[in-house]
C-alpha cells in the first residue's frame, strides 16, 4: 500500500502559516450531550472560525503556498458553499483572484456571504445540482485558463490544513481526548485527523460520521477505491459528495477508522437541539458529528469524545424542512390520503373522532374531488408523542372513511418534505 501523502509535520507547518491570521476557536463541554450519552462530550465549535466553518484552514494553506506566478493567474475551485468561503476569506487576505463554482443547491446564506468574504477579488459563478457538478466545471475552467485549481478536500495542502483541527483539540484539552467524531464529506477532514493522530496519539478512536444519504467513503474502503453513490441525498449539502477524494481514501484505506451513518432525520433532531438547548446555530453538516453520538458507537461510559462542530452557515428558509424532517424521524408527524363526505361538519367529526388531546392537524389538502358525495384529502397529523399513533390507527379503523398512510418510503412522501 502506498505511504501517505501528507505527514503529521505538514499539519504542524499549516497551523504556523496561518497561526496570526485564523484564531483558535473553543473547545467547549457540553452539558446536555455528555448527560445523554454517559459521556465526557467536548464540542470543538468550527462554526466560530471567520468563515464559520473549519475550511477556511485548508483553503489557506494551501494558496499561501503558490508561487508568485500561480497567484497573479488567480484560482478556481467548486463548493457546496463553506469551502468557497474559506477560498474567497484567503483570496482577499492574500491579494489573489478566484473564480468560486457553487450548485444551485447552496443556500442563498452561503452565496452572499462567499461574495462579502472574497470582495473584489471572487467571482460567483451557480451552475448545477450537486458539488459534483460544480466541480467538473471548476476543473474544466482550471483546464482551460491556467488558474490553479484549489480543491475542497482532495489535495495534500488541503488535507494538512484541515489537520490543524484535531492538533489544536489536543492542545487546548492539554492531553489526547479518548476518541473523535469527524464529519465526513469528501473525506479531507478525516484524513488530516488520521494523519496527525497515527503519528502523535494512535490510541485515539477515530470516528467518521457520514450522512446515511451519502456515505461516499464506507462505499470506498468496501470497494477498494473511491466509487460514486448511485442515489446520493443532497439534504447534507456541506457533506452530501458522491464521490470522496483519492488522497482522503489512500490516507483512510492505510487503517480504516470506525464509520457511521446517520440519518438526515436525526440530523435535523440535533440541529434543534444545538439550537434550543445550547444556543448554537449548525447548519446539517455541522450537526453530522454529535447526531452521530446518538448511534451505537460502543464508546466507554465517562469516555471524553471530542465532536465537531463543524459549521454554522445555515439559512433561515431552511428551518421548516428542518424542523419537519426532525417531526417524522421522532415518529411525530404522519400523512394519510382520507376519501371525506362532501357535507359541513365532516372534517370536524374525523378529528374529534381520531385525535387525542395532545394531537394536531398539521395540513389539510383536497387532492380532488371527483363526485358529489365523496372527495380525497391529504391530511397531516402532528402527534404530542410517538406512542400516540397505534390508538389513533385503532380509532381510524373504527370511522367509515376509506383511510391510507402515507409511508415515509412512499414517491408521494418526498412531495411533502
Amino acid at each position: 500500500m502506498s505511504p501517505s501523502p501528507v505527514r503529521a509535520a505538514d499539519v504542524d507547518a499549516a497551523a504556523q502559516r496561518f497561526s496570526t491570521t485564523i484564531p483558535p476557536t473553543p473547545l467547549q463541554h457540553n452539558e446536555r450531550l455528555s448527560t445523554r450519552h454517559g459521556l465526557d462530550v467536548r464540542l470543538k465549535r468550527e462554526d466560530l472560525t471567520p468563515v464559520r466553518s473549519y475550511k477556511v484552514r485548508g483553503a489557506y494553506n494551501f494558496i499561501s503556498q503558490l508561487s508568485a506566478e500561480q497567484r497573479e493567474r488567480g484560482v478556481v475551485c467548486a463548493s457546496a458553499g463553506n469551502h468557497a468561503q474559506g477560498v474567497a476569506f484567503a483570496c482577499e487576505s492574500l491579494g489573489v483572484a478566484a473564480r468560486v463554482y457553487l450548485p444551485r443547491t447552496t443556500p442563498r446564506q452561503k452565496r452572499q456571504r462567499v461574495a462579502r468574504f472574497g470582495g473584489s477579488h471572487v467571482e460567483v459563478i451557480v451552475l448545477g445540482d450537486t458539488y459534483d457538478d460544480a466541480d467538473a466545471a471548476a476543473r474544466a475552467d482550471a483546464a482551460d485558463s491556467g488558474m490553479t485549481l484549489i480543491p475542497a478536500f482532495d489535495d495534500p495542502r488541503t488535507i494538512a490544513g484541515q489537520g490543524t483541527v484535531i492538533r489544536e483539540v489536543v492542545q487546548q484539552l492539554g492531553k489526547a481526548p479518548d476518541a473523535v467524531v469527524v464529519p465526513v464529506g469528501g473525506g479531507g477532514l478525516l484524513a488530516g485527523t488520521l494523519t496527525w493522530l497515527r503519528e502523535n496519539h494512535p490510541q485515539v478512536r477515530v470516528i467518521g460520521a457520514e450522512p446515511q444519504g451519502a456515505a461516499s467513503m464506507a462505499l470506498a474502503l468496501d470497494r477498494g477505491e473511491p466509487s460514486p453513490v448511485d442515489d446520493l441525498d443532497p439534504f447534507v449539502d456541506g457533506a452530501a459528495v458522491r464521490v470522496v477524494g483519492r488522497n482522503p481514501h489512500a490516507i483512510a484505506a492505510l487503517d480504516p477508522p470506525d464509520l457511521v451513518a446517520v440519518p438526515e432525520g436525526q440530523i435535523c433532531v440535533e440541529i434543534l437541539d444545538l439550537y434550543q438547548s445550547d444556543g448554537i446555530i449548525s447548519e446539517p453538516a455541522g450537526a453530522l458529528s454529535p447526531a452521530a453520538l446518538a448511534q451505537d458507537l460502543g464508546l466507554a461510559p465517562g469516555s471524553t469524545v471530542v465532536s465537531l462542530i463543524s459549521g454554522g452557515n445555515n439559512d433561515v428558509s431552511r428551518y421548516a424542512e428542518i424542523v419537519e424532517r426532525a417531526l417524522v424521524f421522532e415518529g411525530r408527524k404522519h400523512y394519510f390520503l382520507v376519501e371525506f363526505p362532501q357535507e359541513p361538519g365532516a372534517l370536524r367529526r374525523f378529528l374529534d373522532d381520531v385525535l387525542g388531546p395532545d394531537d394536531d392537524i398539521a395540513l389539510f389538502e383536497y387532492v380532488k374531488r371527483n363526485n358529489r358525495e365523496t372527495g380525497p384529502a391529504l391530511v397531516g397529523l402532528e402527534l404530542g408523542a410517538p406512542e400516540n399513533l397505534d390508538p389513533i390507527l385503532k380509532r381510524m379503523e373504527a370511522i367509515p372513511h376509506r383511510i391510507q398512510q402515507v409511508p415515509p418510503d412512499s414517491p408521494l412522501f418526498h412531495f411533502l418534505v
